[in-house]
Protein backbone atom coordinates (compact mmCIF):
# COMPACT_ATOMS: atom_id res chain seq x y z
CA UNK A 1 0.00 0.00 0.00
CA UNK A 2 2.94 2.50 1.02
CA UNK A 3 4.27 1.56 -2.04
CA UNK A 4 1.21 2.41 -4.61
CA UNK A 5 0.53 5.74 -2.45
CA UNK A 6 4.38 6.52 -3.55
CA UNK A 7 3.49 5.58 -6.93
CA UNK A 8 0.29 7.83 -7.23
CA UNK A 9 2.41 10.88 -5.64
CA UNK A 10 5.22 10.67 -8.22
CA UNK A 11 2.17 10.53 -11.23
CA UNK A 12 0.53 13.49 -9.60
CA UNK A 13 3.57 15.20 -9.80
CA UNK A 14 4.27 14.45 -13.28
CA UNK A 15 0.70 15.17 -14.37
CA UNK A 16 0.69 18.43 -13.15
CA UNK A 17 4.61 19.69 -14.48
CA UNK A 18 2.94 18.46 -17.85
CA UNK A 19 0.10 20.63 -17.64
CA UNK A 20 -2.68 18.20 -17.73
CA UNK A 21 -4.19 18.53 -13.99
CA UNK A 22 -5.29 21.73 -12.51
CA UNK A 23 -3.61 22.57 -9.38
CA UNK A 24 -5.49 22.10 -6.21
CA UNK A 25 -7.23 25.03 -5.71
CA UNK A 26 -9.43 24.43 -8.94
CA UNK A 27 -10.30 20.86 -7.85
CA UNK A 28 -14.02 20.56 -6.40
CA UNK A 29 -14.02 18.90 -2.84
CA UNK A 30 -15.93 15.93 -4.44
CA UNK A 31 -13.35 15.41 -7.48
CA UNK A 32 -15.14 17.39 -9.98
CA UNK A 33 -13.90 20.64 -11.86
CA UNK A 34 -15.07 23.89 -10.79
CA UNK A 35 -16.55 26.44 -12.94
CA UNK A 36 -14.41 29.45 -13.60
CA UNK A 37 -15.78 32.81 -13.92
CA UNK A 38 -14.54 34.40 -16.54
CA UNK A 39 -13.08 37.99 -15.66
CA UNK A 40 -13.38 39.83 -18.68
CA UNK A 41 -17.07 41.68 -18.49
CA UNK A 42 -19.31 42.11 -21.24
CA UNK A 43 -20.15 45.87 -22.61
CA UNK A 44 -23.65 46.53 -23.28
CA UNK A 45 -25.28 48.29 -26.06
CA UNK A 46 -24.31 51.47 -26.65
CA UNK A 47 -28.27 52.28 -26.73
CA UNK A 48 -29.41 54.55 -30.09
CA UNK A 49 -30.88 57.95 -28.76
CA UNK A 50 -34.28 58.23 -29.65
CA UNK A 51 -34.95 61.29 -32.88
CA UNK A 52 -36.01 64.27 -31.09
CA UNK A 53 -39.23 65.29 -33.00
CA UNK A 54 -39.03 68.31 -35.68
CA UNK A 55 -40.32 71.48 -34.50
CA UNK A 56 -43.60 72.15 -36.17
CA UNK A 57 -44.83 75.87 -37.30
CA UNK A 58 -48.40 75.65 -36.97
CA UNK A 59 -49.71 78.69 -38.18
CA UNK A 60 -52.55 80.43 -36.19
CA UNK A 61 -56.18 79.83 -38.21
CA UNK A 62 -57.07 83.07 -40.12
CA UNK A 63 -60.52 84.12 -38.12
CA UNK A 64 -63.62 83.29 -40.65
CA UNK A 65 -64.78 86.03 -43.11
CA UNK A 66 -67.96 87.42 -41.81
CA UNK A 67 -70.86 87.12 -44.04
CA UNK A 68 -72.08 89.85 -46.58
CA UNK A 69 -75.73 91.68 -44.81
CA UNK A 70 -78.12 90.70 -47.09
CA UNK A 71 -78.17 94.22 -48.13
CA UNK A 72 -76.00 97.29 -48.47
CA UNK A 73 -75.21 99.55 -45.36
CA UNK A 74 -77.13 103.14 -45.28
CA UNK A 75 -74.77 105.91 -45.61
CA UNK A 76 -72.79 104.79 -49.15
CA UNK A 77 -72.43 108.02 -51.33
CA UNK A 78 -74.42 106.88 -55.13
CA UNK A 79 -75.74 110.03 -56.30
CA UNK A 80 -74.33 113.71 -56.73
CA UNK A 81 -76.91 115.84 -55.07
CA UNK A 82 -77.15 117.69 -58.03
CA UNK A 83 -78.80 117.21 -61.38
CA UNK A 84 -75.19 116.71 -63.56
CA UNK A 85 -74.08 112.97 -63.22
CA UNK A 86 -70.65 112.05 -62.24
CA UNK A 87 -68.19 109.90 -64.05
CA UNK A 88 -66.22 107.05 -62.12
CA UNK A 89 -63.48 105.04 -63.39
CA UNK A 90 -61.78 102.16 -61.30
CA UNK A 91 -59.17 99.66 -61.08
CA UNK A 92 -56.67 101.41 -62.80
CA UNK A 93 -54.29 103.37 -63.02
CA UNK A 94 -52.94 101.52 -66.03
CA UNK A 95 -50.75 102.16 -68.52
CA UNK A 96 -52.47 100.71 -71.57
CA UNK A 97 -56.22 102.65 -70.90
CA UNK A 98 -55.97 105.48 -67.88
CA UNK A 99 -53.64 108.26 -70.61
CA UNK A 100 -56.28 107.28 -73.44
CA UNK A 101 -59.23 107.83 -71.08
CA UNK A 102 -57.65 111.07 -69.45
CA UNK A 103 -57.05 112.67 -73.00
CA UNK A 104 -60.76 111.71 -73.97
CA UNK A 105 -61.51 113.97 -70.46
CA UNK A 106 -59.57 116.59 -71.73
CA UNK A 107 -60.99 116.94 -74.90
CA UNK A 108 -64.46 116.85 -73.56
CA UNK A 109 -63.63 119.41 -70.99
CA UNK A 110 -65.03 117.01 -68.21
CA UNK A 111 -63.63 115.83 -64.69
CA UNK A 112 -63.74 112.41 -63.13
CA UNK A 113 -63.29 110.63 -60.55
CA UNK A 114 -60.65 108.03 -60.87
CA UNK A 115 -60.69 104.88 -57.87
CA UNK A 116 -57.29 103.32 -57.99
CA UNK A 117 -55.84 100.09 -56.72
CA UNK A 118 -52.81 100.91 -54.36
CA UNK A 119 -50.31 98.46 -56.02
CA UNK A 120 -51.03 99.99 -59.20
CA UNK A 121 -50.69 103.53 -57.56
CA UNK A 122 -47.12 102.54 -56.46
CA UNK A 123 -46.38 100.77 -59.85
CA UNK A 124 -47.54 103.74 -61.82
CA UNK A 125 -46.69 106.95 -59.84
CA UNK A 126 -46.76 109.33 -62.82
CA UNK A 127 -50.20 108.43 -63.93
CA UNK A 128 -51.72 109.35 -60.76
CA UNK A 129 -49.44 112.89 -60.76
CA UNK A 130 -51.57 113.77 -64.08
CA UNK A 131 -54.80 112.49 -62.59
CA UNK A 132 -54.41 115.13 -59.78
CA UNK A 133 -52.74 117.58 -62.45
CA UNK A 134 -55.31 117.87 -64.83
CA UNK A 135 -58.19 118.47 -61.72
CA UNK A 136 -59.32 114.84 -61.31
CA UNK A 137 -59.78 113.73 -58.14
CA UNK A 138 -58.97 110.34 -56.50
CA UNK A 139 -60.71 107.50 -54.88
CA UNK A 140 -58.94 104.68 -52.83
CA UNK A 141 -59.97 101.61 -53.97
CA UNK A 142 -58.53 98.96 -52.11
CA UNK A 143 -54.58 98.03 -51.91
CA UNK A 144 -54.86 95.00 -54.74
CA UNK A 145 -58.82 94.72 -55.24
CA UNK A 146 -59.78 92.27 -52.46
CA UNK A 147 -63.40 91.38 -53.13
CA UNK A 148 -63.57 89.90 -49.93
CA UNK A 149 -61.54 92.95 -47.55
CA UNK A 150 -64.78 94.19 -46.54
CA UNK A 151 -65.61 90.52 -44.36
CA UNK A 152 -62.16 90.77 -42.52
CA UNK A 153 -61.05 91.61 -39.23
CA UNK A 154 -61.46 95.79 -39.22
CA UNK A 155 -57.37 96.01 -38.46
CA UNK A 156 -56.58 94.44 -41.69
CA UNK A 157 -59.15 96.12 -43.51
CA UNK A 158 -57.40 99.69 -41.95
CA UNK A 159 -54.13 98.44 -42.55
CA UNK A 160 -55.08 97.47 -46.39
CA UNK A 161 -57.18 101.39 -46.71
CA UNK A 162 -54.06 103.30 -45.00
CA UNK A 163 -51.01 101.48 -47.06
CA UNK A 164 -53.38 102.28 -50.50
CA UNK A 165 -53.62 106.17 -48.57
CA UNK A 166 -49.99 106.13 -48.58
CA UNK A 167 -48.79 104.99 -52.03
CA UNK A 168 -51.02 107.67 -53.14
CA UNK A 169 -49.79 110.42 -51.15
CA UNK A 170 -45.99 108.93 -51.90
CA UNK A 171 -46.75 109.48 -55.84
CA UNK A 172 -48.79 113.01 -55.47
CA UNK A 173 -47.57 114.37 -51.91
CA UNK A 174 -49.94 116.01 -50.29
CA UNK A 175 -53.27 115.04 -52.59
CA UNK A 176 -56.34 114.25 -50.14
CA UNK A 177 -57.80 111.11 -50.84
CA UNK A 178 -61.78 111.96 -50.24
CA UNK A 179 -63.23 108.90 -51.51
CA UNK A 180 -63.25 104.84 -51.11
CA UNK A 181 -64.95 102.57 -53.01
CA UNK A 182 -64.65 98.60 -51.99
CA UNK A 183 -64.17 96.27 -54.75
CA UNK A 184 -67.21 94.75 -56.19
CA UNK A 185 -69.16 96.99 -53.87
CA UNK A 186 -69.53 94.35 -51.24
CA UNK A 187 -70.04 96.72 -48.37
CA UNK A 188 -70.04 95.80 -44.57
CA UNK A 189 -70.84 98.07 -42.00
CA UNK A 190 -66.91 97.21 -40.52
CA UNK A 191 -65.43 98.63 -44.17
CA UNK A 192 -67.29 101.23 -44.33
CA UNK A 193 -67.11 102.62 -40.64
CA UNK A 194 -62.89 102.26 -41.02
CA UNK A 195 -63.32 103.98 -44.51
CA UNK A 196 -65.00 107.00 -42.36
CA UNK A 197 -62.48 106.98 -39.51
CA UNK A 198 -60.02 107.66 -42.22
CA UNK A 199 -61.85 110.50 -43.32
CA UNK A 200 -63.20 108.94 -46.39
CA UNK A 201 -67.07 109.48 -47.78
CA UNK A 202 -67.93 105.38 -48.86
CA UNK A 203 -68.38 106.07 -52.86
CA UNK A 204 -70.96 103.68 -54.39
CA UNK A 205 -72.61 104.32 -57.51
CA UNK A 206 -76.15 104.40 -59.28
CA UNK A 207 -75.22 103.12 -62.93
CA UNK A 208 -73.49 100.03 -63.65
CA UNK A 209 -73.36 99.00 -67.44
CA UNK A 210 -70.61 95.86 -66.43
CA UNK A 211 -67.93 97.09 -68.76
CA UNK A 212 -66.28 94.68 -66.51
CA UNK A 213 -67.52 91.63 -68.16
CA UNK A 214 -66.75 93.51 -71.88
CA UNK A 215 -69.13 93.77 -73.88
CA UNK A 216 -69.13 96.26 -76.58
CA UNK A 217 -69.06 99.58 -77.01
CA UNK A 218 -72.46 99.77 -78.21
CA UNK A 219 -73.75 98.06 -75.36
CA UNK A 220 -71.72 100.25 -72.78
CA UNK A 221 -73.07 103.30 -74.23
CA UNK A 222 -76.74 102.01 -74.46
CA UNK A 223 -76.65 101.15 -70.95
CA UNK A 224 -75.74 103.92 -69.44
CA UNK A 225 -78.51 105.74 -71.38
CA UNK A 226 -81.20 103.40 -70.44
CA UNK A 227 -80.23 103.71 -66.59
CA UNK A 228 -78.94 107.27 -65.78
CA UNK A 229 -80.81 109.49 -63.98
CA UNK A 230 -80.17 113.39 -62.66
CA UNK A 231 -77.33 112.75 -60.09
CA UNK A 232 -76.13 109.75 -60.81
CA UNK A 233 -72.76 108.16 -60.28
CA UNK A 234 -71.55 105.91 -63.34
CA UNK A 235 -69.40 103.14 -62.45
CA UNK A 236 -66.57 102.71 -65.42
CA UNK A 237 -63.16 100.80 -65.57
CA UNK A 238 -59.90 102.67 -66.77
CA UNK A 239 -57.75 99.02 -65.48
CA UNK A 240 -57.79 95.59 -64.56
CA UNK A 241 -58.05 94.41 -67.75
CA UNK A 242 -58.90 94.79 -71.87
CA UNK A 243 -60.85 98.23 -71.68
CA UNK A 244 -61.01 98.74 -75.23
CA UNK A 245 -64.83 98.67 -75.18
CA UNK A 246 -65.25 101.12 -72.33
CA UNK A 247 -62.82 103.66 -74.48
CA UNK A 248 -64.74 103.11 -77.50
CA UNK A 249 -67.94 103.98 -75.85
CA UNK A 250 -66.88 106.89 -73.84
CA UNK A 251 -67.18 109.80 -76.46
CA UNK A 252 -70.58 108.52 -76.86
CA UNK A 253 -71.76 108.21 -73.32
CA UNK A 254 -69.81 111.59 -72.49
CA UNK A 255 -71.90 113.37 -74.80
CA UNK A 256 -75.31 112.45 -74.17
CA UNK A 257 -74.56 112.59 -70.13
CA UNK A 258 -73.27 115.96 -70.88
CA UNK A 259 -76.14 116.98 -72.93
CA UNK A 260 -78.87 115.26 -71.14
CA UNK A 261 -77.70 116.59 -67.15
CA UNK A 262 -74.51 118.05 -67.38
CA UNK A 263 -70.73 116.41 -66.10
CA UNK A 264 -69.80 117.47 -62.55
CA UNK A 265 -66.76 117.02 -60.20
CA UNK A 266 -67.91 115.15 -56.71
CA UNK A 267 -67.85 117.21 -53.83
Amino acid sequence: MQARAALASVLAVVLVLSGCAQPDSTVHAAGGPQPVESTTQSTPPTPTPSPKPSPTHTKAPKPPLRPLPAKLPTGLRRTTGVRPVALTFDDGPSPAWTPKVLDQLKSAHVTATFCVVGLEAQRHPELIRRIVREGHQLCNHSWRHDLDLARRPEADIRADLVRTNKAIQAASPGTQVSFYRQPGGRWTPEVLAVAKDLGMHPLHWAVDPQDWDKPTADTIARRVHNAARPGSIVLLHDGGGDRGATLAACPRLIADLKHRFGITRLR
